[in-house]
């Protein structure tokens, strides 16, 4: 009996711990361009780089911006951004409250609701994430990713 209590408590810590390793990723639109003009597998490079489960989440106000590029922009981007909706496919599209503002603001709103880590190549909205202290990965050096903060 003593021995079957022992072992029930060395395997419920480690189930335990699997459900705390998956991480939640926002996103940003710049973040699926990265594949077609960087040559990086962004989905492999995050989870080599967080060395966890992880969970790629798109919001419907950066979907619409894709879409957007899609329709409106020359055709190289319309091209690159057809293979980025492609990409977002791959994502859990999660619906947060979100109010007037532009992507960038709901990005940081979806970030502090869901305690998520954001994906974004964008200086201003990385600066602004720091601020509060939300983990911010980027590309560096036009050949791997890096990330800022802790988890």
């Amino acid at each position: 009996m003593e021995t079957d209590r022992i072992r029930i408590n060395k395997v419920a810590p480690e189930s335990l711990k699997t459900r705390e390793r998956t991480l939640k990723v926002i996103l940003d639109s710049n973040a699926f361009f990265v594949p077609l003009r960087f040559k990086i597998d962004i989905l492999e490079d995050l989870k080599a780089l967080l060395n966890r489960n992880f969970t790629p989440v798109l919001i419907p106000a950066v979907k619409l911006e894709i879409e957007k590029m899609a329709k409106t922009a020359s055709p190289k981007v319309r091209k690159e951004a057809a293979y980025a909706l492609k990409l977002a496919e791959k994502c859990s599209l999660i619906v947060v409250n979100e109010g007037e503002g532009s992507a960038d603001d709901l990005v940081v709103k979806a970030a502090q609701e869901l305690n998520a880590a954001v994906f974004t190549n964008d200086t201003k909205l990385r600066k602004r994430l720091r601020n509060i202290n939300v983990p911010v990965i980027y590309l560096r050096q036009k050949s791997h990713l890096n990330i800022d903060g802790r988890f």
